[in-house]
């Protein structure tokens, strides 16, 4: 295998020795950019088709219709070593059947089920005669379509409540005391049954908290894949078990099998390239189709001088000497920064990064040849959330970065190994894999780099300073052990200068920020309440070892309202 490296800090070479605005891979790749390619103008790569029938695999489908928790619901059932996928309401069963389901798990939406052109469930749901679970919204669309009443209530119900149980025989609810804290969010409620169902459970102002028949079907009126329904994981882990009868057959290593056959039966015996970051998306990407085609595979890391210090070298040393490969490093720092000179609006650094980085890897991929597919690091919430099924259920986010927009002449199909799967997962198989705990558990870096964490023009200087600073962030919280329990934590550097006084005399220096967040998935994010010596360390350390720097402030803002990165 060979690694086209793209090294930007000019005359240097590595020595032996990788923003979360979306649940994305965030890695510095190809992938990366897709989005900004697009305005460039293009198709999109048609995905490889499925050549490994997926019989042996049972599915818990998730009929989606808008929930913000749609795939916390899918990755609670994984959890319990189930498969589970997010299909669109008006998902046809021609998608659905190969899946090979075993229950369907009808989602919470913003809709009611009363009003003309709500969302309602598919008939082949109904008449599979597998074992359904209404949540929330789908509860009441499971209600409505089967003869019973919802209507407006009366009285709302958001936030915790105390559920009692009233048929604790019950298999939904094995194991559960008779009462259990639970999460409610919703506004609407059934006013009478469907027939043959019953009441198996209520709250101080549900009476029909749960509801169940003698056919499997079952609603909740609360959510119990939020941590605020404690005993909400057993009651799925009944529903897919007790209930569905499913096999625990979704593990790492089947997983890691079932894709190294299908990647072998897609490509055959063509040419694959991968853009490799140094980031768990693309160590992972790559570290799986090479085990699958070896020498078939060709990797290129696009290396844009916008870096962190030392990682370049860390990314060198693993895939060098861990994994054994073969790694060509190629400079273009100056390339880049040429492109930024002059730049301060960050969607325009974005746009031309991009550009550049599309241009250089192109250069690089006709210098191998003939090739007839890219592996990316696409994930499963990427793809959700790019998704259009012209449902409008929910808004669609936006085009992800890893799965729209190549260039019309990067006619490649795409090699995507990564797409049924959630962030927690994906470092799960590179641990199983052997790569490094340090790259696995490497917190998301914006593709765009430090470029974006640089308020107003790029330039050498800056990138120095901002590289000094995040150093001594990232060794700091390291040392203080948090690295794992925060999604990310970095430094800014504003185009803010402040006067100081260091040493008797005045100084006119910038002012740094510290940005350091705690978040499941990235689409909220809270700022995480480090130690006050921790970030006492930090500022003294900042302003004595990093030269042009006088100030330091934290950022104490939440997601939303503020995004994750500033730019």
């Amino acid at each position: 295998m060979i690694c086209y490296v793209l090294y930007m800090a000019k005359g240097k070479k590595p020595t032996a020795n990788g923003s979360h605005r979306v649940a994305t891979s965030g890695d510095i790749e190809v992938s990366t950019y897709l989005e900004i390619a697009k305005e460039i103008g293009g198709e999109q790569p048609a995905p490889a088709k499925e050549t490994v029938p997926r019989a042996e695999r049972e599915a818990i489908i998730v009929v989606d219709f808008g929930s913000q928790y749609n795939m916390l619901i899918a990755r609670r059932v994984r959890e319990c070593e189930v498969y589970c996928e997010l299909v669109p309401y008006d998902a046809p069963w021609e998608k659905v059947a190969p899946l090979n389901p075993k229950g369907f798990i009808l989602s919470g939406g913003p809709a009611s089920v009363y009003e003309t052109g709500a969302p309602q469930a598919p008939a082949y749901v109904y008449e599979s005669g597998l074992p359904i679970l209404g949540i929330c919204y789908g509860m009441q669309v499971l209600a409505h379509q089967l003869g019973g009443q919802v209507v407006a209530g009366a009285k709302q119900e958001y936030g915790h409540a105390i559920l009692h149980l009233s048929d604790v025989d019950s298999p939904l609810f094995f194991g559960l005391p008779p009462t259990t804290p639970v999460w409610m969010s919703h506004a609407d409620r059934i006013e009478k049954l469907p027939p043959d169902f019953a009441a198996l459970a209520y709250t101080e102002n549900s009476p029909f908290a749960v509801m169940g028949n003698d056919k499997n079907m079952f609603g909740l009126q609360f959510h119990p894949e939020v941590v605020h329904t404690p005993e909400g994981k057993t009651i799925l882990k009944n529903f897919v078990y007790r209930i569905c009868g499913c096999k625990r057959n979704w593990t790492t290593a089947n997983f890691i099998n079932e894709s190294i056959a299908k990647v072998r039966k897609q490509v055959g015996k063509g040419k694959v390239i991968s853009a490799l970051s140094g980031g768990v998306d693309s160590a992972v990407t790559t570290t799986l189709v090479h085990r699958a085609i070896g020498d078939q595979l060709t990797c290129i890391f696009v290396n844009h001088g916008l870096l962190r210090r030392e990682e370049v070298e860390r990314t060198f040393n693993t895939f060098r000497l861990n994994l054994g490969m073969n790694i060509v490093y190629v400079d273009a720092s100056e390339r880049f920064l040429d492109r930024l000179k002059g730049i301060t609006d960050p969607e325009v650094k974005r746009k031309v990064i991009g550009e550049e980085f599309i241009l250089v890897f192109e250069e690089e991929a006709k210098k191998i040849g003939k090739v007839d597919f890219l592996a990316q690091g696409t994930l499963y919430p990427d793809v959700i959330e790019s998704a259009s099924s012209g449902s409008t259920a929910s808004a669609k986010i936006k085009t992800h970065h890893n799965v729209g927009g190549l260039p019309a002449k990067m006619t490649l199909q795409l090699l995507e190994p990564l797409r049924d799967l959630f962030k927690d997962e994906v470092r799960q198989v590179g641990l199983e894999l052997g790569l490094p705990e340090e790259m696995v558990w490497r917190q998301p870096f914006p593709g765009p780099g430090l470029a974006i964490r640089i308020i107003g023009e790029v330039t050498k200087e800056k990138l120095e300073i901002l590289r000094a600073a995040d150093w001594v962030v990232m060794s700091e919280i390291k040392k203080a052990q948090l690295y794992r329990q925060l999604w990310q934590s970095f430094a800014i550097l504003t185009d803010v200068k402040s006067v100081g006084v260091m040493g008797d005399q005045r100084t006119y220096g910038y002012l740094v920020a510290i940005r350091a967040v705690t978040s499941d998935d990235a689409m909220t994010a809270d700022w995480s309440r480090l130690p006050y010596e921790v970030l006492a360390r930090i500022s003294s350390r900042i302003v004595n070892e990093v030269p042009g720097v006088n100030r330091v402030v934290y950022d104490i803002t939440s997601k939303p309202p503020s995004t994750i990165e500033w730019e």
